[in-house]
């Protein structure tokens, strides 16, 4: 029996995220624990004219890999995925994991020559999103591995990823069309801005985004989505940051993670849980302790931690600054063979200036500030 929501998911992510066209060729890829996801895609991509591969990856086998292979096998990066990101004009993902923790006892360098030997692949993508060449969007599966994670059960899981993609609404493209509406008024304010400066707790760090690009992220990049962003200039950052969320990396939980940052490099890091791997992430290439992005989190119908950075990063109210690779399109010049996104909290303490005008406190935009703004223009 063919599940309506996620049929529902296909038909959005084919005509809204990706805008599938006759001719098209569509790059599928998930887990095998998400066949049903990759169906359903197929088969609303086919209907759009759309020339399907699919290609279905393992958890299991990619354990096997990452454990008994060499430093130079890990290397020599993934032929296959090059070569269908060198001729897709759609790239379609989905996250899902029957055991997320399959890589806890792989040693971290193995996880670091293998996002080495994707630098290829990644090199490619990051071009071709930023000419407009590409259309990606990833989404969730909801898989039983990832329910556990979030502490739900599947059937909990399921309401949760499809509630946060507004799939229940009559029209979900509608009701991400209005949000897309409402973010691109915030983002004319920040593209008028130079500096940002973000003040909580255990942070205060500011970034120069003067003559940088905020991205409008409404569900067709990311599904569900809810951030606005952009890469800082690269050696712009300064300060120190605390990530409190909990954040998986290769199967691996890192937790409190404290930066100290001058002239756009990570001088000082350390974690409360997770820090070897911690280290040997930011040692991975040159570019690793440049940050790539800067971000704010606007969906306000994720509350909760999953431990899943689709959702977690788009937690309303909090913001997240990614190490690595930056956005081509939003202005960015850092290289990486890393983006990783880290997740702090804004709800309780925090406050985000504009040019030292506050316009985001204690997890909320401040609309006065918005109104100023459009009555000046």
């Amino acid at each position: 029996m063919r599940d309506e929501r996620l049929e529902k998911l296909a038909e959005l992510l084919v005509k809204y995220s990706t805008k599938v066209t006759p001719g098209d060729f569509v790059y599928i890829r998930c887990d095998e624990v998400a066949t049903p996801w990759a169906k359903a895609v197929a088969r609303e991509a086919v209907k759009a004219g759309g020339h399907v591969e699919v290609v279905l990856t393992s958890d299991e086998i990619q354990e096997v890999i990452l454990k008994e292979s060499t430093e130079e096998q890990l290397r020599e990066g993934n032929l296959l995925n090059e070569t269908l990101l060198a001729k897709a004009d759609v790239w379609l993902t989905a996250w899902g994991s029957r055991n997320p923790k399959f890589g806890t006892n792989i040693h971290p360098d193995q996880v670091k020559f293998s996002s080495i030997g994707a630098k290829g692949w990644r090199k490619l993508y990051s071009e071709r999103m930023g000419d407009g060449s590409l259309r990606w969007c990833g989404t969730q599966f909801p898989a039983m591995g990832d329910a556990q994670e979030a502490g739900m059960s599947l059937e909990e899981y399921e309401d949760f990823v499809y509630g946060a993609g507004l799939l229940y609404e009559q029209d979900p493209v509608a009701e991400w069309t209005k949000i897309s509406k409402e973010q691109d008024r915030w983002i004319a304010y920040l593209n008028t801005k130079k500096e940002i400066r973000i003040v909580s707790e255990e942070t205060d760090v500011t970034a120069s985004v003067d003559g940088r690009v905020w991205i409008n992220c409404d569900g067709q990049v990311n599904f569900p989505d809810g951030e606005i962003f952009t890469s800082p200039v690269e050696d712009s950052v300064n300060g120190h940051v605390y990530f409190e969320f909990p954040l998986i990396y290769a199967g691996k939980e890192i937790q409190g993670i404290r930066l100290e940052i001058e002239k756009g490099r990570i001088v000082k890091a350390s974690a409360e849980k997770g820090e070897e791997l911690l280290m040997t992430i930011l040692d991975t290439d040159e570019g690793a302790r440049t940050f790539g992005e800067l971000a704010i989190g606007t969906n306000y119908g994720i509350k909760n931690i999953t431990k899943n950075i689709l959702f977690d990063e788009k937690i309303g109210g909090t913001f997240h600054m990614a190490i690595g690779d930056s956005f081509p399109e939003a202005g960015g010049q850092n290289r990486s063979v890393i983006h990783w996104d880290m997740i702090g909290e804004l709800r309780k303490t925090g406050r985000i200036y504009a040019d030292g005008e506050l316009f985001h406190e204690n997890g909320q935009f401040i609309k006065e500030v918005l109104e100023r703004f459009e009555k000046s223009l």
